[in-house]
């Protein structure tokens, strides 16, 4: 089965979009440092285009999080893989994910870090699936809400692949 890659968003698109985030959080933020908190993997593209954008100083961190396993369903559980290397109390975080779409291993992540008492803690995404979504989650930046399709690029894969894609596409199998 080979697959074929259509253009959802372009990358002057995505570009634009991460811009205006960017001057967005920077003006919610003035006269602060933000904190951001990068999920793995998908998320690093974004986060690090982003901070570029934003004026105010940042600080970064990443973690990783599961909750699949081995398999392409997911167990429920929800597993940490690389967590913080610092503190976040008394920070202004943000959380800048790839992608948000049940919502579920989002919204657990979400309270296990409001239990290390930031300042402040809002989640910022370049993707949103709201049709997939079965658990709350307050999104406070979102870039793109997009239909329920499987899309890849800027750090989004399909078995690894197209992460590096500086456009977001959809996956047509053949």
């Amino acid at each position: 089965m080979s697959e074929k890659i259509r253009v959802l968003l372009s990358e002057e698109e995505v570009d634009k979009k991460i811009q205006e985030i960017g001057e967005q959080i920077s003006k919610d933020y003035a006269g602060k440092q933000v904190h951001l908190i990068c999920v793995l993997k998908g998320g690093a593209f974004f986060m690090c285009e982003l901070a570029k954008r934003i004026t105010v100083p940042v600080s970064l961190d990443f973690m990783s999080v599961s909750s699949y396993g081995s398999s392409t369903k997911s167990s429920g559980v929800i597993r940490i893989v690389k967590d913080l290397d610092e503190p976040l109390e008394g920070k202004d975080v943000i959380v800048v994910e790839d992608i948000v779409d049940s919502g579920r291993t989002l919204s657990y992540l979400l309270e296990m870090l409001a239990d290390r008492k930031p300042a402040s803690m809002r989640l910022c995404t370049l993707l949103d699936k709201p049709d997939r979504r079965v658990v709350d989650v307050n999104v406070d930046y979102t870039c793109f809400q997009i239909p329920d399709e499987f899309v890849v690029g800027y750090g989004l894969d399909y078995a690894q692949k197209y992460r590096n894609l500086p456009y977001i596409g959809i996956v047509e199998l053949d």
